[in-house]
């Protein structure tokens, strides 16, 4: 059995990462969210699972109104070839989530390092980051020195790069 909201939140508290989890009704996209972002500080995101020609998987997070050229981002992040959506069936298998609540926290279920996880360095340039937790149902703020200790913990190395174009 995956991870899931409450095994991450006593994850991060081993690790001595403090965070605040707000709750709140299911979002499924960025534009859902807009009434509950104004109640929460720091950056929000979105995120791609993603997958490139020789079966491997990518999770891209970035700032929720960021655009992204899906085209060229092979290029930016070592993919082999054009990237595609990878399928919901690969989202639970490897990270124990379900399309609308994609986030980094993902990475606690993915033991056997599936996932190559890249986070856009507009993004990390926020000092509070904003993710789900597991469920979109809920979002938890982030400080982003604790965002990369956590994804280090869950022994994946976060690569820290510009991928979005711009900021809409």
């Amino acid at each position: 059995m995956p991870a899931g909201k409450q095994e991450l939140l006593d994850f991060l508290k081993t690790l001595g990462i403090h965070v605040k989890t707000t709750t709140h009704p299911a979002v499924f996209t960025v534009k859902e969210g807009e009434d509950i972002k104004q109640n929460i500080p720091g950056a929000h995101t979105k995120n791609l699972f993603l997958k490139d020609k020789k079966g491997h998987y990518f999770l891209v997070t970035l700032g929720a109104y960021s655009v992204v050229d899906l085209k060229h981002l092979h290029d930016k992040i070592g993919a082999s070839g054009r990237l595609s959506f990878g399928s919901p069936e690969k989202l639970s298998e490897y990270l124990g989530l379900y399309p609308g609540a994609v986030s980094v926290f993902g990475l606690i279920n993915d033991k056997d390092n599936h996932v190559t996880f890249i986070l856009d360095k507009a993004l990390y340039d926020h000092p509070v980051i904003n993710c789900h937790p597991m469920t979109n149902e809920a979002t938890t703020s982030i400080a982003r020195e604790d965002l990369v200790k956590f994804v280090r913990a869950t022994n994946h190395e976060p690569l820290i790069i510009q991928v979005s174009e711009e900021e809409g």
